[in-house]
């Protein structure tokens, strides 16, 4: 039952492919990498002893071409494929083609992953062996008919799911008997698109639950081990995006009944590699099984950091052949929390945003999982999250003071992220309290804004400029820039905030600057760090260019300024009634055509972009005059999509 390996070809891409590499390298394992035309210069390439061209951007053209990447693994011989986590990690006809052609899966048996695949066979196994199951349906009989019956059985509120599916993908929460068919045809089109198989499945909808999961590891030899758990309940869009462990107020006996729940889990289906157990909890302590995922999770680095193990290791071990460690005792005064960083706009229901990085700067002394670096585009193809923030400490509440400290400090501009929103998550008092539910977003920051830009922003912006404008332009030696003939006349800077348009009034002074009447001097400069001292307030600010546009940051207060053209273009047209695109993305389905007539609101188009979908629909009502786009057709932010008149 041993292997041998000299080569990993890590068949993912960005942080996770960026992650296991590191762990090869320390284990003395060459890395392969495999790239997108889109990722030619990303980090995950850089970072491995050698890299293939696997395709176009598309992630069908290339991250899921099986033919190609066994290929690359072939070219380069490679002896082990260490799937990550999406793309291809819980397919099985993935692991037996890797199996297949005489290589190493690094990960679980084909048999194990399909079991676990179709989430109705999963629920009927998990049953039969004594692990508890939400109540639901999860039959053969796929009409709508059948739903709705057993919906009422079942009782509403109810959740559905993909069959096939996990990640949230295709899952919502249904009320009542009505709102039923359109969430089921809604759910089937995601389904199909993410993972081929449109089957559902309906399950009770517990209130208020938990997301807490566990942390498997399985060898070859039969042996099941426990890393403990983990707390997953803070969620947008049912998708994680604050993770911890422990989980925070959880009694002895029901992590000790929970854990063992996990351990049989995996036994049943003769779990091999690390994997995780997912379950809800609902308040009086029950749990019930979710899913087995089938692959490492992207929160398993606060697991490593309570337990200071490497699970990449430990798969890289037991897929090598050895045995899996003996059962963990449990840790005292650790405390671990990671914090998803998404290239989105929480301010617009999580919208995923692209865009150009211009700045990328990690804060020091925290554990940064990243796969992205300054320069790098983001585009619509791929999942938007850029990095994981992992702190830890002795309790809780430093781990969360730690997390604040390190997402203030977070050097990213160029493009929208939900950093702001991840920092009013953690200061929250009910966060701070450990008042978990899967509905925390929805019941504490159900509207959350971004603060108001700070005055000060602009003021660094201005004497950005104003120090670029004097170094491009040299003066007379002491000849302070803007000097005139009139001194009584400041010089103006005019920008564009948002849809506003402001004008600054500056001038030097023999200490610094004069801005808008307020007293501003240089304390010092580095790279993008300006520190100004304001009315004898000294504060650092960071200011970034990217041709006329100035990106500053302040703590977790940003702006974007337009420097105003000195001639304005002429204006674009505007198409009345027009349905707007508000991102780039591919058209999934077109819902109207011309003639048709429309309500306000009614749905007109679906983009999908970053694995995310966002349904277009029309600002008033009339009749659709124009279509400008079609199915399939990639489009850009801005672009018309269906003209209402």
């Amino acid at each position: 039952m041993s292997a041998s390996f000299d080569t990993v070809l890590v068949a993912n891409r960005g942080e996770i492919a960026c992650r296991v590499m590191r762990t090869c390298r320390r284990m003395g394992l060459r890395s392969v990498a495999v790239f997108s035309d889109a990722d030619a210069d990303a980090p995950h390439v850089r970072l491995a002893d050698e890299a293939v061209r696997i395709g176009p951007p598309p992630a069908v053209e290339s991250y899921l071409r099986i033919d190609a990447l066994l290929e690359a693994a072939r070219r380069t011989g490679a002896g082990a494929v260490h799937p990550g986590y999406g793309f291809l990690a819980e397919r099985p006809d993935f692991a037996s083609a890797v199996v297949e052609a005489g290589l190493v899966f690094v990960g679980p048996r084909a048999d194990s992953i399909r079991a676990m695949g179709d989430k109705s066979a999963a629920r009927a196994l998990m049953e039969a062996h004594g692990v508890p199951v939400v109540p639901g349906y999860s039959g053969e009989d796929q009409d709508d008919a059948r739903f709705v019956a057993e919906a009422t059985v079942v009782g509403y509120p109810v959740l559905v799911k993909a069959a096939a599916g996990g990640g949230g993908k295709g899952m919502s929460v249904v009320g009542h008997a009505a709102a039923l068919p359109d969430a089921l045809a809604r759910a089937r089109r995601v389904a199909a698109a993410a993972f081929g198989d449109d089957r559902l499945l309906l399950e009770r909808y517990v209130a208020s639950p938990r997301h807490v999961e566990v942390q498997i590891l399985g060898d070859a030899h039969g042996r099941v081990i426990h890393y403990f758990e983990r707390e997953c309940s803070v969620q947008r869009r049912f998708q994680k995006v604050v993770e911890e462990a422990p989980c925070p107020g959880l009694d002895d006996t029901t992590r000790e009944r929970l854990c063992e729940a996990g351990v049989r889990a995996g036994e049943v289906i003769r779990y091999v590699g690390a994997g995780t157990v997912e379950f809800i909890l609902d308040p009086s302590g029950a749990f019930y099984f979710l899913e087995v995922n089938t692959r490492l999770q992207v929160e398993h680095p606060v697991t490593e950091a309570v337990h200071r193990v490497d699970l990449v290791r430990q798969q890289m071990l037991v897929a090598l052949g050895g045995h899996a460690p003996e059962q963990p005792t449990p840790v005292s005064g650790r405390h671990a929390i990671e914090c998803r960083l998404y290239a989105e706009d929480p301010a617009a229901d999580f919208r995923p945003a692209t865009g150009r990085v211009v700045e990328w700067s990690p804060p020091e002394g925290v554990r940064v999982d990243a796969g992205i670096a300054a320069g790098d585009e983001v585009g619509i193809e791929y999942d938007p999250l850029l990095a994981k923030v992992i702190t830890e400490g002795p309790t809780r509440d430093e781990a969360r003071r730690r997390m604040v400290a390190a997402l203030r400090d977070f050097g990213v501009q160029g493009i929208t992220t939900n950093r702001a929103f991840l920092v009013d998550v953690l200061r929250h008092r009910a966060f701070a309290a450990g008042a978990l539910t899967t509905h925390f977003v929805a019941d504490h920051l159900p509207d959350w804004q971004p603060a108001e830009p700070d005055g000060e922003l602009s003021l660094a912006v201005v004497v950005f400029d104003a120090r670029a404008r004097r170094a491009a332009s040299p003066l007379l030696p002491g000849l302070r820039g803007g000097w005139r003939n009139n001194p009584s006349r400041p010089q103006i800077a005019a920008y564009r905030l948002g849809e506003a348009r402001i004008e600054i009034a500056y001038e030097a002074t023999a200490t610094g600057y004069r801005i808008d009447g307020r007293d501003v001097r240089v304390m010092g400069v580095e790279g993008a760090a300006l520190t100004l001292e304001i009315d004898g307030r000294r504060r650092v600010f960071h200011v970034v260019a990217a041709g006329e546009t100035r990106y500053v940051r302040q703590g977790t207060a940003a702006a974007v300024l337009d420097a105003e053209p000195r001639f304005p273009e002429a204006a674009d047209e505007e198409v009345g009634g027009a349905c707007v695109a508000p991102m780039p993305g591919r058209v999934v389905s077109l819902l109207v055509g011309e003639g048709d007539p429309v309500e306000k609101g009614a749905a007109l188009v679906v983009l999908e972009a970053m694995k995310m979908e966002q349904t277009m629909t029309a600002a008033e009502g009339g009749t659709v005059t124009a279509v400008r786009c079609a199915v399939g057709e990639v489009v850009s932010a801005g672009a018309v999509l269906v003209e209402v008149t």
